[in-house]
């Protein structure tokens, strides 16, 4: 695919890239069997765990967790009040929508007291082990430290867009709104008066800027990360990306906000011819 040549072009060390097409099939360009930090897109992956955890009665969505009014949805939403880091929350929840580390952590430590288990060891058996996800491990904070492969991001994917592991209901859910017209930031990118989300996929909405790009529709669903990783799914077109450096994205943040969008306006632009 012409468009992955665009990355040839990224200011980072290395960086490994696969597109997966309409039909199943993907493109790629890189190492794709190289590890990398993929960051934040961890978050994506234990959003996906509670959907299982919810479909085999260990840990419900609606579970009160953490401060007063709060549950499992409103944290995996960013929408339970707390701070991006720190242990105290900072609002009532479903008032804003706070980009928060720490809730994303909370959820994970309730599931791994109902699952009494560590949360990675959950994560491995309801997911990365399910979707032969070999090359990833979670290693630190569920919010953000998995290290995997562009190769397992794309079987991740296929499940994503074929769930096998929960039902299509929970999927959708994953991939919907929760807590609609909440204002909130998306860290390094923009404020915006409805910053919509899903249960550990920000959906692009009508955000402007944004990460992706403009041929984007608004049902996109994704994360990025601050290693300078990104993975988002196009349902309306049934396209992915996922691109993965090992360049912090704050240190190429200003490149990246336009590159990356590029990137997908490219990618979809030639999946459209």
């Amino acid at each position: 695919m012409r468009a992955l040549e665009l990355t040839a072009h990224w200011p980072v060390p290395n960086v490994a890239a696969a597109v997966v097409l309409p039909d199943g099939s993907v493109a790629a360009t890189g190492d794709c069997s190289r590890q990398f930090h993929a960051a934040s897109i961890t978050k994506m992956l234990v959003g996906w765990a509670h959907l299982v955890a919810a479909e085999e009665g260990t840990l419900a969505l609606d579970t009160p967790v953490g401060q007063e009014s709060c549950t499992v949805r409103h944290l995996l939403a960013h929408a339970g009040g707390y701070g991006f880091d720190g242990a105290g929350p900072i609002a009532p929840p479903g008032k804003r929508r706070i980009y928060s580390n720490t809730g994303i952590e909370i959820a994970a430590a309730a599931l791994a007291r109902a699952a009494e288990m560590p949360f990675a060891a959950y994560l491995r058996e309801a997911v990365l082990a399910p979707l032969a996800m070999t090359a990833s491990a979670l290693s630190g904070s569920a919010a953000h430290s998995l290290h995997s492969t562009v190769d397992d991001l794309v079987r991740f994917v296929g499940e994503l867009t074929a769930p096998r592991l929960v039902s299509e209901a929970s999927a959708q859910a994953y991939r919907s709104v929760q807590f609609p017209g909440l204002p909130g930031l998306v860290p390094g990118v923009g404020r915006y008066e409805d910053c919509v989300w899903g249960l550990g996929a920000e959906i692009r909405g009508d955000k402007q800027p944004h990460w992706t790009g403009t041929r984007n529709s608004p049902a996109t669903f994704g994360h990025f990360g601050g290693a300078g990783t990104l993975l988002w799914v196009d349902p309306g077109v049934r396209v992915a990306l996922i691109a993965l450096t090992d360049r912090r994205f704050d240190e190429w943040s200003a490149d990246a906000l336009q590159l990356w969008p590029a990137l997908s306006d490219a990618v979809l632009a030639e999946v459209d011819r």
